[in-house]
């Protein structure tokens, strides 16, 4: 046998085997061999049809299985003498293999980087204190007051929290809107709607919201609205200038509920103290989980800015496009159009390769640090991330295994999730820690 390795780039390398016709013969002979323990022929008991008729009758299938036979044992012996680290096999060049001639396999693979670990504990962090202000914690009570609002009517001009019933129709440079964008009519030509005067989200028609404060019902009234350039819900109108005709049809104004026993039992708390308490130790919980999240992010974003590592162009591309279906399945969902992606297609394929990049160098580091420190996965942390998804996609959790059993590649994708996220815990656990004031 005869075993050459190209280098392609650093991490892609090109392995050329050759087995000369007697490692082919000898590989053909053992098929025929394992064809004839199993075959069953007319006349014959199991197992005992004579080789060569065998060989005859399955001539396709020893045929095709002479050839798997000797892409393993090419690849084993490739990668065994040249010590490869394979991350994954890109292409394959199979020869016609014949017992009666050698057989040269060209075999393309992407292997796993060679770097140094840079120093990984004690790596800074920044903390927030996560002491609990009571304005925080009025803030949250008022929340929970407005959710429980009452909505009067209001016979009075309009103003900031009021929700005000209203009829629209928009046009750009003189051309109504509905005909612009006629399935998307929530935008051309509204008959009425509730919208909230200089309320913090935004309602559908971009800053809308802002120019209703001071009307009364009955009014009419033209508005200005600009579409901010990327406005993915109408690509047609991102960046434009339309006039919008309005008419108030009705003024409403919010009455929060008094902070009353009435109000306690609806939210089941049992006095105000108690009250503040649980909203206390629940805005706690959140700091500390913000915390916890900054950390991640700076302890990973510090790893991949202490080395320098030639990425697997495989990995990089499987990740990137593992993003793109991400964001596209989500903004789908939200309604943005398929023209918008082919649109923005060069910017969006950029932008996920640049992330998959970030991924990747920091996965590779991550994966050194899980074999030096000796990382495992255990059984409760498998158990633990199907009681998770179950809760989260509301699934028996007998489903999830089920499902995991019957897809290896998501499995193992799941295992290494879960290693590496123990490692990021790992790294935290580690760190130096430094508390800064809140920004404000």
């Amino acid at each position: 046998m005869n075993i050459q390795l190209n280098d392609l780039s650093e991490t892609r390398k090109s392995l050329v085997v050759t087995l000369d016709q007697s490692e082919v013969a000898a590989e053909h002979q053992a098929v025929v061999a394992q064809f004839a323990r199993e075959a069953r022929l007319p006349g014959f008991r199991p197992g005992k049809a004579p080789a060569a008729m065998v060989a005859k009758r399955f001539t396709k299938e020893i045929a095709e299985e002479l050839q798997q036979k000797v892409f393993a044992k090419a690849y084993k012996a490739g990668c065994e003498e040249k010590k490869l680290e394979v991350i994954t096999v890109t292409n394959v060049e199979e020869a016609t293999v014949s017992p009666d001639a050698p057989a040269t396999v060209t075999i393309t693979v992407d292997i796993r980087p060679e770097f140094a670990l840079p120093d990984y504990i004690g790596l800074p962090t920044e903390i927030q204190s996560t002491d609990v202000t009571d304005a925080e914690i009025d803030q949250v009570i008022e929340g929970l007051r407005a959710e429980r609002a009452d909505f009067k009517q209001a016979d009075r001009p309009a103003q900031k929290a009021d929700y005000v019933k209203l009829s629209y129709e928009g046009k750009v440079d003189g051309q109504a809107i509905a005909e612009i964008a006629p399935d998307r009519q929530i935008y051309g030509k509204v008959p009425q709607t509730w919208e909230e005067v200089e309320g913090e989200n935004e309602g559908v028609i971009p800053g809308l919201g802002k120019q209703l404060a001071g009307l009364k019902t009955g009014d009419k009234k033209d508005v200005t609205i600009t579409f901010p350039a990327d406005f993915a819900p109408v690509p047609a109108l991102a960046g434009k200038t339309a006039i919008y005709s309005i008419e108030v049809l009705e003024i409403r104004e919010r009455v929060l509920p008094a902070l009353d026993e009435a109000f306690l039992k609806s939210i089941q708390a049992e006095s105000i103290d108690a009250l503040k308490t649980n909203v206390r130790g629940r805005l706690q919980q959140q700091k500390e989980m913000q915390n916890r999240a900054g950390q991640r992010n700076q302890v990973t974003d510090a790893l991949a800015s202490k080395v320098e590592i030639a990425l697997p162009e495989a990995l990089v591309e499987s990740e990137a496009q593992n993003i793109l279906a991400r964001f596209m399945d989500e903004n789908m969902r939200r309604g943005v159009k398929q023209e918008q992606f082919e649109k923005d297609k060069t910017q969006l394929v950029q932008g996920a390769r640049k992330s998959a990049a970030q991924r990747v160098k920091v996965q590779l580091i991550l994966g050194k640090i899980v074999e030096k420190e000796g990382i495992k996965l255990e059984n409760s942390d498998i158990d633990a991330f199907i009681y998770r998804e179950a809760m989260r996609t509301q699934q028996a959790p007998d489903k999830i295994v089920k499902e995991l059993t019957k897809n290896r590649d998501a499995l193992r994708n799941i295992q290494q999730s879960i290693v590496f996220d123990k490692a990021v815990d790992f790294l935290v656990s580690k760190a130096t820690v430094t508390t800064v004031s809140a920004k404000s």
